[in-house]
């Protein structure tokens, strides 16, 4: 029986969408979800909110996990903007036809951070992205809660699901907007000696595209 991978980090977040990415680009992983105060502080602009809660997210697990099951740990936290007002997860109905019409026919901004905690040692990388609504009716975003998908997402929606048909275009990061930005990702990953062909991510990717 083959034995399975060893993790290389832990992952702060139960989030099925963020390991669902992680496991996209081959970085095997453990999950355990944290609880943090989310709270914005008073003036707070929303680069250093996500970034202060990613952070916070993979120290708190680190501090969590007895001495041999610390790996280094993954954080990361999502926050739609838009007039520098940050919209976090819809406290109800009618919150979400709030959020929404503020979105529909407009451009907002997406900020997630990514944090890697290990030892004391700390890196953070924040990604923004732009994302233009076309004009929402209040009929179809009642139906769209009504789906279920919103009620846990920032902003009120999600990008990789029913939300998508609201979305006219996007500028930035696809990843980053579903609630991890590869790019920074791998960056950091890649301090701990992580790359795809190490991983064996590349060969698994061209095996599958002539297999």
């Amino acid at each position: 029986m083959k034995e399975s991978p060893k993790p290389l980090i832990w992952l702060a977040s139960a989030s099925p969408r963020r390991r669902a990415l992680l496991t996209q680009i081959a970085v095997e992983h453990r999950a355990r979800a944290v609880d943090v105060d989310e709270s914005v502080e008073p003036g707070e602009q929303p680069e250093h909110y996500v970034r202060r809660l990613a952070t916070a997210k993979a120290r708190a697990l680190w501090e969590r996990l007895s001495p041999p099951e610390r790996l280094p740990v993954l954080g990361a936290d999502t926050a739609v903007c838009i007039d520098g007002q940050i919209l976090g997860k819809p406290a109800s109905e009618d919150d979400c036809v709030r959020m929404l019409t503020l979105l529909g026919g407009r451009t907002h901004q997406v900020c997630t951070a990514v944090a890697l905690y290990w030892s004391g040692n700390c890196l953070a990388r924040v990604n923004v992205s732009e994302v233009t609504f076309r004009t929402l009716s209040e009929e179809e975003i009642r139906a769209y809660w009504q789906s279920g998908e919103p009620a846990d997402k920032a902003g009120g929606y999600a990008i990789q699901g029913l939300a998508a048909v609201f979305i006219e275009r996007i500028a930035g990061s696809y990843s980053g907007v579903m609630g991890l930005p590869l790019y920074e990702t791998a960056e950091m990953l890649s301090r701990l000696g992580w790359s795809l062909s190490r991983s064996g991510g590349l060969a698994a990717a061209a095996h599958g595209a002539h297999g």
